[in-house]
């Protein structure tokens, strides 16, 4: 099977940059690019500085975000965490920036929403969650917009915004994968959003999702595995009857499409299960105008991530099979999330 793949001067600049990034120590082109890398950390402190102190918010805030750019699994945390604190009988909401979005008011993304105007995490998020979600450029604004209009909403939960100090928060999450701080250094010359910390602020708590730590900051470990493969009309119905193991495809000729920050991951976990494809890797949020594998394709594995994007596509004659990825929060994470949001003291509401 011949797959396109990604060409041009752009793409190849990207793969070498992301090559650099995720080295144990910094090479040639991380050196090439530390003036850049002082202009960021300038530029952030400035910001950092000349926004106000947040906003109260009617409920406690969990951010749940990054140091290192994209890819470590956020929104898999997210999902996880909203459908253990509804388990424990909260009333959880999400907001979310929306990344790829058209607009950037505050709106709310309703079941079937189009992925343009909402995003494809927070639609993601509100099929599997069935939860209010809201996005918006201002996390804040989103926030309050979700509380005005679902009052019942005991806590809310942000997808990604560790960096955005406008948004009061109560606890936050950070989420590492396998690949750790990759050389340790900061936008462009490395994948740090801000500077790896030697301790933890007391509100903060920190997740690696590959089920190992992957820095030296304590944290808890995740489990994260795939086990059912879905047609894609049974997923988006939620048909669960017509689910099939993962070991029903072993000795099909596969194509795997991931529009992730990090596909290697998925297609690593697709091997681990015994399947053998031809690996897609796309950008983060493809958008999937125009099918990316050959028409001839008949088996194409995608994750929930594209596969919200490829419901109102024509798909011709390929069978596109979605992988929800399980993920498992340690108890003992939960319970510490939940001392931090629902103390006493932080349940009040604010002063008008």
């Amino acid at each position: 099977m011949t797959v396109p793949r990604p060409q041009g001067l752009a793409a190849r600049l990207e793969a070498r940059l992301q090559r650099s990034w995720w080295r144990p120590r910094p090479d040639l082109l991380a050196g090439l690019l530390w003036p850049a890398t002082l202009l960021y950390r300038l530029m952030a402190w400035l910001v950092q500085r000349g926004t106000p102190p947040p906003r109260p918010l009617p409920v406690p805030v969990l951010v749940v975000g990054n140091h290192v750019v994209g890819g470590a699994g956020k929104t898999p945390t997210v999902i996880a965490l909203v459908q253990a604190l509804q388990a424990r009988g909260h009333r959880p909401g999400v907001i979310s920036r929306g990344h790829g979005r058209s607009g950037t008011g505050p709106m709310a993304v309703a079941a079937g929403a189009d992925v343009t105007s909402a995003g494809d995490e927070p639609l993601l998020i509100q099929r599997r969650c069935q939860v209010p979600v809201y996005v918006g450029r201002a996390r804040a604004a989103a926030a309050l917009a979700l509380c005005a209009a679902h009052p019942e909403v005991d806590v809310l939960v942000a997808d990604d915004g560790l960096q955005h100090r406008a948004l009061a928060r109560q606890a936050e999450l950070v989420v590492f994968d396998e690949r750790g701080a990759g050389n340790g250094l900061l936008l462009p010359a490395g994948p740090l959003r801000e500077p790896m910390p030697n301790t933890l602020p007391a509100q903060r708590l920190v997740l690696y999702t590959a089920g190992r730590a992957s820095t030296p900051l304590p944290g808890a470990l995740a489990r994260r595995q795939l086990l059912l493969a879905w047609p894609l009309a049974a997923w988006d119905a939620g048909e669960r009857s017509a689910a099939l193991p993962l070991s029903a495809l072993q000795g099909r000729p596969l194509l795997a499409a991931a529009g992730l920050a990090a596909p290697q991951k998925f297609f690593g976990m697709l091997s681990a299960a015994g399947l053998q494809f031809t690996p897609l890797p796309l950008p983060d949020h493809h958008p999937y105008t125009t099918l990316p594998w050959p028409a001839e394709t008949a088996d194409v594995l995608v994750t929930e991530k594209d596969a919200v994007k490829l419901l109102a596509r024509p798909l011709g004659a390929a069978r596109v099979w979605v992988l929800p990825l399980d993920f498992q929060l340690p108890e003992g994470l939960v319970d510490a999330l939940s001392a931090l949001l629902f103390t006493p003291e932080r349940t009040q509401p604010p002063a008008p």
